[in-house]
């Protein structure tokens, strides 16, 4: 059986392979992932946001995380909440993240 850290870990690794169309970034680097749980080992939620309520792929994103998460074998099955609280902002894109979209690194600095 695998473990509750190996499974979030291949999870995230999952969810990490789905961009956002029109930006270079995974959703995960975006900082788009508010969190994953786990239930009895095999149930999982995720809940995430999108850049914005208009997003133009506010359908296939959610949609595209339910079926990567559902396709890893030790899950049964799999809800994504779509919250807005909080909102989304790019101080939620990673380092990595900022680093490939050529966001200054110096901005995180200047708090």
């Amino acid at each position: 059986m695998t473990d509750q850290t190996d499974m979030q870990t291949q999870i995230m690794e999952a969810l990490s392979t789905i961009y956002d169309p029109e930006i270079p970034i995974d959703i995960v680097a975006l900082g788009l992932i508010y969190g994953v749980d786990i239930e009895e080992g095999k149930d999982v939620t995720v809940s995430m946001s999108l850049t914005s309520p208009s997003c133009p792929s506010a359908a296939e994103i959610p949609a595209d995380c339910e079926k990567k998460v559902q396709a890893l074998e030790a899950v049964e099955s799999v809800t994504v909440n779509v919250v807005w609280d909080p909102p989304w902002g790019p101080e939620m894109i990673s380092p990595e993240g900022r680093k490939t979209m050529g966001m200054d690194a110096d901005d995180e600095d200047e708090e």
